[in-house]
């Protein structure tokens, strides 16, 4: 019958939405267990350093060749520590590379006062940025990584400085002087790191450089519980054609990454942070990947050829981006890495919401109030289709007793029955289908706030009102959970009840299924549900109510 199957219409909706919601919480369970933090103290380890680059290195298109790891023991170098408004900075003197950054702005953990920790040399969760300079003549060959000295080994941003320059020098027996350089902004995230090669020896010096991110298959640890929630970890990379592709690691083990790509950049992710190195515009680089010997998981690219005349000198500098994933900013390092903020199936509805969500911050400086203003605002976009639906349900809760006379009447004739039942929703302009409308629309936009709750940085350790200190995490005391679910058993008694008592039984247990499914969900979320059923049942009562003033007979 008609009546029967709009029922199991909306019951299927309802177990769409469970299926969904179940493949979200699957995307949580890459069961990565908690790891020891970082160690702030660095360890010698032997990295990646790339074949020197010569003419035999060529391929017949004229590509570069695939780098290859070097077996050879590495010389031992200081550590210069570097200090701005956002970033601590720790550079070894072999090879001149990044081996550690702490984001000052965030917190380790929620109430730590220690910086989290995104690049290290620790050899449990190694993840390090190096750059070099590959020729026969040095600094970085394929056997080892040059050894800079430096003026100082500890540099700070100070106040009312803009810039900072950390320079290293670089020297060989023959003549060929090369300065490193690394610059740091205020405010900023980016660090340039360039070359100035000096060729004072009687020989032409030719190499190319290059730029890799190395890290072990360590995901971050969970702070928020015992769920981990599973954002992509891996790396990516940027070309013209194709804006943003991710190589996991599993993918990198299979099949080793070599493309030449001009612009573009390379990075790897992991949740609510990023770090890429960005080649100049223009330069033609060929992009690789490679698992090194002791399990390092490594993109990076070598550009072309760059040749010093004897007496001449050349440069060249490519920015390294390394710390959150702030649209904004990432959309100023380079195009397309705020692709790199993986939304999801709906991120044109989560790019919408989160957009609302800063500004309502910047005004109310609260990311719990921003979303439950959110909230009213879409109930307000969609008042009158939510309206309309509710004046159908209404309406069908009314024809009801008429329904079942039609039942008895045509017990024995469904035929007869289905086509009674139609006329009468055509008389009373009914229409049974409006009322799954709120459920159609609420998928999407949960989904899509979803993402936005666990992608956005912004909602890290983001605080509400009184127990909620990161809506980005459950909530501690299943509050919200359990608010959510009386919301929605609210708003499921205004509806008309199914006919079969199976279906009826069915219906009633589905608040209590949201409940628990949901219970470990970011608190965020469970505001917004909660508020969305609130908003929703009240309005449904209002509408029920002005409808039953409309059709009430008047005393005369």
């Amino acid at each position: 019958m008609l009546e029967n199957m709009l029922d199991y219409v909306r019951i299927a909706l309802y177990a769409l939405l469970i299926f969904l919601c179940f493949l979200l919480f699957q995307a949580w369970d890459k069961d990565h267990p908690a790891k020891p933090l970082a160690s702030t103290e660095t360890t010698q380890t032997s990295r990646f350093v790339p074949e020197t680059l010569n003419a035999g290195n060529q391929t017949a298109a004229g590509t570069v060749a695939a780098p290859t790891p070097s077996a050879s023991v590495p010389a031992k170098g200081q550590i210069i520590k570097v200090t701005t408004d956002l970033l601590n900075v720790n550079i070894d003197t072999r090879g001149g590379d990044i081996v550690q950054v702490n984001l000052l702005k965030y917190p380790e953990s929620l109430g730590s006062k220690l910086p989290f920790v995104l690049l290290n040399d620790d050899p449990k969760t190694q993840y390090v940025a190096e750059s070099g300079l590959l020729s026969k003549q040095g600094p970085d060959t394929s056997q080892e990584q040059a050894v800079y000295t430096t003026a100082q080994t500890e540099y700070a941003l100070e106040s009312g400085q803009n810039e900072l320059t950390v320079s290293l020098n670089w020297q060989s027996k023959d003549g060929v002087k090369v300065t490193k350089k690394f610059t740091f902004s205020r405010d900023s995230y980016e660090i340039k790191v360039g070359y100035d090669v000096d060729n004072q020896s009687g020989q032409p010096w030719q190499g190319s450089f290059y730029t890799q991110l190395l890290r072990t298959n360590t995901p971050p640890p969970n702070h928020g519980g015992f769920i981990n929630l599973a954002t992509y970890f891996g790396a990516a990379y940027s070309t013209p054609q194709t804006p943003f592709t991710k190589i996991n690691f599993k993918d990198i083990e299979k099949a080793n990454l070599n493309q030449t790509v001009q612009d573009g950049w390379a990075a790897m992710i992991q949740h609510y942070f990023i770090s890429a190195w960005i080649p100049p515009k223009t330069a033609v680089s060929n992009y690789y990947t490679r698992v090194t010997s002791n399990g390092l998981y490594t993109i990076g690219m070598i550009g072309q050829p760059l040749t010093a005349a004897p007496g001449g000198k050349i440069s060249t500098e490519a920015k390294l981006y390394t710390g959150p994933a702030i649209a904004d900013q990432l959309e100023k390092a380079a195009p397309s890495l705020k692709l790199t903020i993986d939304y999801g199936w709906f991120w044109f509805i989560s790019q919408i919401i989160f957009w609302m969500m800063q500004k309502i911050y910047d005004v109310v400086g609260n990311w719990g109030w921003s979303i439950v203003l959110v909230t009213v605002i879409i109930k307000i976009l969609f008042y009158q289709l939510s309206a309309k639906s509710f004046r159908s349900m209404s309406a069908m809760k009314k024809l009801q007793p008429k329904i079942e006379m039609l039942k008895e009447r045509y017990a024995d004739d469904k035929q007869k029955l289905t086509q009674a039942t139609l006329e009468l929703y055509r008389q009373e302009k009914v229409n049974p289908m409006s009322g799954c409308l709120p459920i159609l629309i609420q998928i999407p936009v949960f989904i899509a706030l979803y993402w936005v709750l666990v992608e956005s940085v912004q909602l890290r350790q983001a605080p509400f009102i009184f127990w909620i200190h990161d809506l980005s995490q459950q909530d501690p005391y299943y509050v919200l959970p359990v608010l959510m679910g009386i919301s929605m058993f609210i708003q499921q008694r205004l509806n008309p009840p199914p006919p079969d008592p199976l279906q009826a039984k069915v219906m009633m247990l589905m608040p209590v299924v949201f409940t628990v499914m949901f219970a470990n969900f970011p608190a965020g979320l469970m505001l917004y549900w909660f508020v969305n059923n609130t908003l929703s049942f009240m309005q449904q009562w209002f509408v029920m109510k002005r409808l039953d003033k409309e059709v009430k007979p008047k005393k005369k």
